[in-house]
């Protein structure tokens, strides 16, 4: 089983940046896709932003992000902390919502299992 906890939200004026954390845990032999949502008030969850790696000896992968946030957000990790980070900027009310980590690990047996933080509030006030 896998656990995830996030950290880093809060509330931040219109312009400002807040980096979030979210660090693995558990039983897992490595981690391919981390990956961060986010559900704003009366919204679906929605896809933010993707990192895949297949090479996991080095912090870097494959990225993807919402056309929203690109040019704004940079995801990046550090599998030696089993950990992904989202580090937004230039922030807009729009932005506010709970954001969630997820992450895609593989087991010692190769069985992928699929993996949701508990969630973290951003603000964003004008």
């Amino acid at each position: 089983q896998v656990q995830l906890v996030e950290s880093g939200g809060g509330l931040v004026q219109a312009g400002g940046s807040l980096r979030l954390s979210c660090a693995a845990s558990g039983r897992f032999l490595w981690i391919k896709e981390m990956a961060w949502y986010r559900q704003g008030p009366g919204k679906q969850r929605e896809s933010v932003a993707v990192i895949n790696s297949s090479d996991t000896s080095i912090n870097d992968g494959s990225t993807k992000y919402a056309d929203s946030v690109k040019d704004r957000f940079t995801i990046s990790r550090d599998n030696g902390k089993n950990t992904v980070y989202l580090q937004m900027n230039s922030l807009k009310p729009e932005d506010t919502g709970v954001y969630y980590c997820n992450m895609e690990t593989y087991d010692l047996s190769g069985t992928r299992h699929n993996a949701w933080g508990q969630g973290t509030q951003v603000t964003v006030s004008s």
